[in-house]
């Protein structure tokens, strides 16, 4: 089963399924809440990688059919207008590219309020082989036996890469591709951009089993990888 990475965003051509993690609606907000000045620029970032991402699949002749979210939509454990305003603004982009009965949104640990107008979270959603879920919890029925593939967000993965030992070091969104359960698992960035993830190699140390539906154990021998660059298992990175 073909997919590709485009940006931030996981991309099935044959199925024409788009997938993206993590948006956390409100995360800007809520840091300007706590009185750190930064600007409200959030949704507007999110609409532009958008539509370079589509702009990037419409270039190979190939169409987005279905838009998943991996869940976390939002970002407050409550409800907050601010962020209900935000996805209103995101849907209505996406309903432009996009029937919007084709629009998946996979409940997530932070989306607590249904802001989707007709109760439209899933816990999980499953299509052609190919199982979609938030990754906080583990369901059963989306490791079924006619499931191939499992997409997950939650864990917003990223890489800290050293130029020279001690001299330099950058932090990089990642995505990661590994087996559990006996089946593929793909593990998708997140789609904030205030914030490059948790670190994959730090997740040795720092990083507790209950946090995710990956343990540890299997975590550490996926691998980081897109067509460009890859750096090989988690578990060797420090190397």
């Amino acid at each position: 089963m073909k997919y590709e990475f485009v940006n931030k965003a996981l991309f099935f051509p044959e199925e024409g399924i788009l997938v993206i993690g993590d948006l956390h609606l409100g995360y800007d907000y809520m840091i300007q809440q706590s009185g750190i000045l930064i600007p409200e620029r959030q949704v507007k970032d999110i609409i532009s990688d958008l539509k370079n991402i589509f702009e990037q699949i419409e270039k190979k002749n190939l169409k987005v059919k279905k838009f998943v979210f991996l869940g976390d939509i939002k970002h407050s454990f409550g409800y907050v207008w601010k962020e209900k305003n935000y996805f209103n603004e995101i849907i209505k982009f996406l309903k432009e590219k996009v029937d919007d009965k084709n629009i998946i949104l996979v409940k997530g640990n932070h989306d607590t309020i249904d802001y989707s107008f007709g109760d439209r979270l899933e816990d999980y959603h499953t299509e052609n082989e190919i199982s979609f879920v938030h990754g906080h919890r583990l369901i059963r029925d989306a490791f079924g036996k006619d499931v191939r593939i499992v997409v997950m967000g939650h864990l917003h993965p990223s890489a800290i890469l050293t130029e020279k030992k001690g001299v330099k070091k950058e932090n990089y969104k990642c995505f990661l591709t590994g087996e559990f359960k006996g089946k593929e698992v793909i593990v998708v960035p997140s789609f904030l951009g205030s914030s490059e993830g948790s670190p994959v190699n730090d997740f040795e140390e720092d990083y507790e089993d209950y946090f995710s539906i990956i343990p540890k154990k299997n975590l550490m021998n996926f691998i980081g990888d897109d067509k460009v660059y890859s750096f090989g298992k988690v578990k060797d990175l420090n190397k």
